[in-house]
């Protein structure tokens, strides 16, 4: 198991039951990413806001030292589509910064 599993929180609008779900559906390529960093450098909140209505959002915070905040949200209905939105929106987001970074140390 992942260790990165350990440093989200799942907060606002999520029952306790379903934290074990939602930590499934976000880790495996999520991991890959993080893995260039020990987890205590990485910080994730979750979130959905207005559940089960029209007006849904769910957002992906994430703090990783020397790195700025990175937010991935989503509008999709679908909870669990939602969850892989935010979850590929943040691989990407963490993707672009690092290419970023290292490209301006190449040069």
């Amino acid at each position: 198991m992942s260790e990165f599993r350990d440093r989200l929180r799942v907060i606002a609008g999520f029952r306790e039951s379903e934290a074990e779900q939602v930590r499934d559906l976000m880790f495996g390529r999520l991991n890959s990413r993080l893995a260039r960093w020990q987890p205590s450098q990485v910080d994730l909140e979750l979130s959905v806001k207005e559940r089960e209505t029209p007006s849904q959002r769910v957002v992906l915070e994430c703090w990783i030292s020397g790195m700025p905040k990175f937010v991935a949200t989503s509008r999709e209905n679908d909870l669990d589509k939602a969850l892989v939105e935010v979850r590929d929106d943040l691989w990407n987001q963490i993707n672009r910064e690092v290419t970023k970074t290292e490209s301006a140390r190449n040069r």
